[in-house]
């Protein structure tokens, strides 16, 4: 037991540095980058972008695969080992077999979502908070608890910005950088991909570490505090908070 509680603490170090990593530099790119890259001319993109981008996308992607493949490593750990993702009287079933190979398969929903009949958005931000609180009304419903509903949401989110991160934001910007380079104009298809997915996972990482950090509280076992409408308008409150931040964030000058 005590190598384990060992083992425990070491990928929640790996997981927090990760995090750090990956979250940083996420808003190093939307909040600062986004209104530096627009002041320079095509020379100057030509010779700062091929050098400033592939390092900085370097540690984004891979501080986002370490803080997920751990972020995961502790959900088998604590949560199911553990056995605190149900209620105490609660017994494991189908539908929260069910519900947990939902978390997974998120990204290729949401990612069809966005790809095409969800295109507005003001429409997406309805619909995220919408998804949001039912997500988490279907696993209060199945026998999670409080700290099991509150974490699968994070990790939800979590995973979905994962794959944004290696499957749409890397392809993208590399395609790019490479035009850049090449003194050539970016594809605007990929430009739009890599911004709007970036803008995405900012959203979602502001309620997401509040999901990952407060679930652990004494006070969040108790669902007469809680509950999916009260942690959805967490997630509402996070994303004006990002919202208010981008419009800050446009009107900080340079010297």
């Amino acid at each position: 037991m005590e190598a384990m509680s060992i083992v425990e603490s070491l990928f929640r170090w790996i997981h927090v540095v990760a995090g750090i990593l990956w979250i940083g530099l996420l808003y190093f790119f939307n909040w600062v980058n986004s209104a530096f890259a627009p002041t320079m001319d095509a020379e100057t993109k030509k010779k700062v972008v091929p050098e400033l981008m592939p390092r900085a996308l370097y540690w984004f992607r891979w501080g986002a695969a370490f803080t997920w493949v751990t972020g995961v490593f502790l959900l088998l750990l604590v949560f199911y080992h553990g056995g605190v993702a149900l209620e105490s009287d609660a017994t494991w079933s189908i539908a929260n077999i069910a519900m947990i190979l939902l978390v997974f398969i998120a990204p290729f929903i949401y990612d069809f979502l966005y790809s095409g009949p969800v295109k507005a958005p003001e429409a997406g931000f309805a619909a995220g908070i919408v998804l949001a609180i039912l997500l988490m009304a279907l696993f209060q419903l199945t026998g999670f608890s409080f700290r099991g509903y509150a974490i699968h949401l994070g990790s939800t989110f979590g995973t979905i910005m994962a794959f944004n991160v290696w499957f749409r934001i890397w392809p993208a910007q590399r395609e790019i950088v490479t035009a850049t380079k090449n003194g050539q104009a970016p594809n605007p298809d990929k430009v739009a991909l890599a911004g709007t997915r970036s803008r995405h996972n900012t959203y979602m990482s502001v309620p997401l570490v509040f999901l990952m950090l407060n679930q652990h509280m004494t006070w969040a076992a108790n669902p007469a505090w809680m509950g999916p409408i009260w942690l959805g308008l967490i997630v509402l409150l996070g994303w004006g908070l990002v919202y208010h931040i981008y419009d800050r964030a446009k009107k900080v000058p340079g010297f």
